[in-house]
């Protein structure tokens, strides 16, 4: 499905929905940092989703990951909360979404195991090196929890 992001655009259209969701900071021992290469935006994120009802939140983390990478990780902790309602996301289903995200930390249990991409969602997912992530199409809001993962210094939640 495709998505158009709005960062505080007064052309944004008016939001209809909020979906709590997770993306997940997965690092591995050699400190490269597992990206996803988006096929609804075309950008590079970190892995993530919508939260599914009987789901515990870190669940929902574990499940995204493995679906959209191949990769079983262990979540390790929290890098922040996003909530940020200037930023806008709407499908071309109709749905307007309101950001509501939680940003975990995680490494992965098998290091041999390759990521992949799964061919819905992601066109890609590899390991990247922190200092190749400057040079990557990031959205904005994005890239701050790329920042805030990489740099480890963010647990309390993000509000703006």
């Amino acid at each position: 499905m495709a998505r158009i992001d709005y960062f505080d655009d007064p052309a944004a259209p008016a939001i209809n929905s909020v979906v709590p969701s997770v993306t997940v900071a997965v690092r591995n021992s050699a400190g490269q940092i597992l990206l996803i290469h988006k096929i609804d935006n075309g950008y590079w994120a970190l892995p993530g989703g919508g939260h599914d009802p009987g789901e515990s939140i870190t669940d929902t983390a574990v499940r995204e990951v493995r679906e959209e990478t191949g990769i079983d990780v262990q979540v390790t902790g929290l890098v922040g909360t996003y909530t940020d309602p200037r930023h806008v996301m709407k499908y071309d289903d109709g749905e307007v979404r309101q950001q509501f995200s939680l940003c975990f930390r995680a490494v992965p249990i098998d290091e041999s195991e390759k990521p992949r991409e799964d061919g819905t969602e992601t066109k890609a997912a590899e390991w990247v090196d922190p200092a190749d992530v400057p040079e990557l199409s990031i959205h904005r809001s994005m890239r701050m929890r790329i920042e805030h993962a990489l740099d480890g210094t963010r647990s309390e939640p993000y509000l703006g």
